[in-house]
């Protein structure tokens, strides 16, 4: 994929998928925005690998369910290379629990994070691109969100209503040249998925055909062509990267 002269920002990117997705980015050349939310460590890390790869890369820390953070992320990218071609809302957290016993206050957080922070950012990034008259949005959804899962209601809310902002964006912005689609991993192997016990491990690949927990690289490679002008007429939707767990 050739992302040359085009800037990409990428939300959670100092880890996991939004790490795979900064560096298969930087490999076409792409310039990169990565924001984080608290390792600082990491981010630098994923900036000196970027620039190993022979692209440009700024990170910077932000709570993506922060209007005025949003606004100063988007301001610093604009600020050090000109423009936002490409917007990865890859940002989440979990806080899981039985609904019973989940707390108002987990609900929101992920809700925040996860939602909110999708909305703000792509809110403010649109403007740009509507006025460039390009543009290419993919959200994180998730498995989660297309089929739920015991224990995690606020994270699947937060992952259904991210398909739903996205077929709703796609729709409003379709005419001026600015795609939006959400890729819903499955199991991949995540800081979140490394805390499962071995039991829970057995069970989730117990459902996945194709028998194994997927890869950053994997999601991050169907990310990439959906932000790649191979895909400029796909729009609106859902790819589910989940080895067919939710067939």
């Amino acid at each position: 994929m050739n992302f040359t002269d085009k800037t990409a920002l990428v939300t959670g990117g100092s880890r996991g998928i939004g790490r795979a997705v900064c560096l298969e980015l930087a490999k076409g050349g792409a310039n990169v925005v990565l924001c984080y939310a608290g390792n600082e460590a990491a981010a630098q890390e994923t900036v000196w690998s970027v620039e190993a790869l022979g692209a440009k890369a700024l990170a910077v820390q932000c709570d993506v369910s922060d209007a005025a953070r949003v606004d100063a992320l988007v301001k610093a990218a604009v600020e050090r290379f000109g423009r936002i071609d490409i917007l990865v809302n890859n940002a989440g957290i979990t806080r899981d629990n039985l609904l019973m016993r989940m707390s108002e206050a987990d609900f929101d957080a992920v809700v925040a994070a996860n939602l909110k922070g999708a909305f703000l950012c792509m809110k403010t990034v649109s403007k740009l691109m509507l006025k460039q008259r390009y543009g290419r949005i993919v959200n994180l959804s998730s498995v989660v969100g297309l089929r739920g899962n015991a224990g995690q209601v606020n994270y699947a809310a937060s992952k259904a209503g991210v398909i739903g902002m996205t077929k709703s964006l796609a729709r409003e912005l379709a005419s001026r040249g600015v795609t939006v689609n959400a890729v819903a991993p499955g199991f991949i192997e995540t800081d979140m998925t490394a805390a499962l016990s071995d039991a829970a491990r057995s069970a989730a690949t117990g459902e996945i055909p194709a028998g194994r927990l997927g890869a950053p690289e994997d999601v991050a490679k169907a990310i990439v062509f959906l932000a790649s002008d191979d895909a400029a007429y796909i729009t609106g939707q859902v790819l589910a990267v989940d080895g067919g767990m939710a067939m």
